[in-house]
Order: structure tokens, then C-alpha cells, then sequence
């Protein structure tokens, strides 16, 4: 089944009636996508709020999965340092660089959650992704459209 939220502009609110809302956002709140999207939803439901990709994994092994998960994409790791050069230095960029990759995305949420389904036998719970990243939002919705259509 084709996921409609994602095809059109506006949320279908007979889509999202009820149900478990999760909302994966590491500094933003729903009704700051509301703001961004002018979507309804995010000022209507009540959502669950996890803002990294491990509580992301923790709340739907404890909860189960949610009717509606909304993404973003771009996520800061509670582990992530921040550093700052002070030099030129080869290596500290090096370090910099590496310590910049091991973010964890709204996009590996996605792939863990299409693993997680596959696992168990669940269909793909209703999705939207509120990212302001247009790449990362495309990668999120491709992925999650071509599972839902599986």
C-alpha cells in the first residue's frame, strides 16, 4: 500500500485519527513543525518526542510501533563532541571529520525501523518527514515509500 501522507502536501487526517504519534527531532518540537510544514497534525495529536536514534529504538521496543511517526533527518548524537580547532593541524581536522560521521540520522532510524518491521512481520506505520533537509527528507521517504510498497 502506497503512503499517501507522503504524496500529498496536506496530512489526510482520516490517516492519523487516534493511535500512538512518535516524533523523532533532535531540537524541535511539533508544533515548531507546524510552523515549517503548516501541517495540522503537529498542533492536533499528541506526540511522543524522542530526539535521538537510540531513544528512538528504546520508545518502540518498549511501546511498540506507533500509527504515525513524523522524521527529521538531521540528528545530533547525545555522544557527539563538540571540537573546536585551534590549529591547522592534519590530524585534528582528521578527528573532527570522523567525529562528525558518527552522527546518527533520522535516515538510520528509518532503515532500523524497516529492519525492525521485516523482523516481526508489521507493515510500515504511517509516516511524514518534517525535515528542513531537502536530501536527507528525499533519502527518509524513498526509503520508507519503497518499504510500505514491498
Amino acid at each position: 500500500m502506497k503512503n499517501e501522507l507522503n504524496k500529498n502536501k496536506t496530512l489526510d487526517k482520516t490517516l492519523a485519527v487516534g493511535g500512538k504519534f512518535l516524533f523523532l527531532d533532535d531540537i524541535r518540537q511539533p508544533y515548531d513543525a507546524f510552523e515549517h510544514t503548516q501541517q495540522t497534525i503537529f498542533l492536533e495529536k499528541k506526540w511522543e518526542v524522542v530526539t535521538n536514534y537510540n531513544e528512538f529504538i528504546e520508545w518502540i521496543t518498549k511501546n511498540g510501533l506507533p500509527d504515525f511517526i513524523s522524521f527529521d533527518h538531521d540528528l545530533a548524537d547525545m555522544h557527539y563532541t563538540t571540537y573546536h580547532l585551534s590549529t591547522n593541524d592534519e590530524k585534528s581536522k582528521e578527528w573532527q571529520d570522523a567525529q562528525l560521521h558518527i552522527e546518527k540520522t533520522g535516515y538510520e532510524c528509518a532503515k532500523w525501523l524497516v529492519d525492525y518491521c521485516l523482523d516481526n512481520n508489521f507493515d510500515c506505520p504511517k509516516f511524514y518527514c518534517h525535515s528542513m533537509n531537502p536530501v536527507g527528507k528525499d533519502k527518509i521517504n524513498g526509503l520508507l515509500e519503497q518499504f510500505s510498497n514491498y
